[in-house]
Parts: C-alpha cells; structure tokens; sequence
C-alpha cells in the first residue's frame, strides 16, 4: 500500500545514473517530490523519472535494464 510511480513512456529502466554509480534511490530511502527515481532511457534519451510524492521507498517493482511499458508500476512510496 502507498503512492505508486508509474512509467510514462516504454523504454529501458535504469536505477543509476551509470553503470559504476550508486542507485538513485534504495528500499527505505526518504523522497521529495522532485526527486529523482531511475532514468527510462527511450529512443536513445535519457529521461529522469521525478518522484511525485513526499515519503520513503517501500519498493522498488523494476530491475536494471529492464524494458518497461507505458504505465508499469515502479516504485511504491508511503
């Protein structure tokens, strides 16, 4: 239960912003609207996903480069 964050766009999830960086956001991380999230990488841009609530990460509903689609759930925040 919480405030899920959905993928607007279909693409290639990405929870860093490079492979040797630390993840944007982890499982009990406090968030403000704002934030970032993860980068959908789509038709060759990278596009940062804000977060749209205050609260902290309770999940996290995406692996690493996986593809996803237009509405997916990614993240649950409380």
């Amino acid at each position: 239960k919480g405030n899920v964050v959905k993928s607007p766009m279909v693409g290639t999830f990405y929870s860093k912003p490079s492979p040797t960086a630390e993840p944007f956001v982890k499982i009990g991380s406090k968030v403000k609207k704002g934030d970032t999230l993860c980068i959908i990488e789509a038709m060759k841009l990278m596009n940062e996903i804000e977060s749209e609530f205050d609260g902290e990460v309770v999940e996290i509903l995406a692996k690493d480069e996986d593809t996803v689609d237009y509405g997916k759930p990614l993240f649950i925040i409380k």
